[in-house]
């Protein structure tokens, strides 16, 4: 039964209770991609020196040497193969009249809530990288001892709306923002 229900109900007093919960939304697919190049450019890179550093030694096919370049490719395909997936089907975010919501890691994972009271800025950015995916990630920074939200892989488009969003509720929320 609602207060609407039972006007004899005392009102609510103080906000809104948040409950912390998986958030609705994913990030865009493209960032599967994104995060697949970023960790193949790192194994790339590994790999390079690698052979460097095996051309320098005299170009001998040790067993080490060898086992070492193995290693590398067998790590990095599983790498970029296996870590985009499993951070699209966690990596999460939803945006409501009272709250952020954000749930992201792979390994470590975390689930947050910000209040839109509490928010103090919204600001968005694109690396070179996310740039050439049509990607944006978007941080909610708040009097947090933890920290900004952040929520990453974010269609450029979607990022801006909720940027655009965000910066209207918590204009129209007078809200402490500490």
């Amino acid at each position: 039964m609602t207060i609407a229900e039972n006007p004899g109900s005392p009102a609510p007093s103080g906000p809104p209770e948040l409950e912390l919960r998986p958030p609705r939304h994913r990030v865009a697919p493209r960032a599967r991609r994104y995060w697949a190049a970023r960790a193949g450019a790192g194994w790339l890179l590994l790999l390079a020196v690698q052979t460097v550093w095996w051309i320098l030694a005299g170009g001998g096919a040790t067993g080490w040497r060898v086992a070492g370049v193995v290693a590398t490719v067998v790590l990095g395909a599983a790498h970029v193969t296996v870590m985009p997936r499993w951070r699209y089907h966690v990596h999460r975010w939803e945006a409501t009249g009272e709250a952020v919501y954000t749930q992201s890691g792979w390994f470590d994972q975390e689930r947050r809530i910000a209040p839109v009271s509490r928010i103090q800025t919204v600001d968005s950015e694109r690396g070179p990288l996310e740039q050439l995916f049509g990607l944006s990630n978007v941080t909610v920074t708040t009097a947090s001892a933890a920290g900004p939200l952040k929520i990453h892989g974010l269609d450029r488009d979607t990022a801006e709306r909720l940027v655009d969003e965000l910066t209207a509720t918590t204009q129209a929320n007078q809200g402490d923002a500490t």
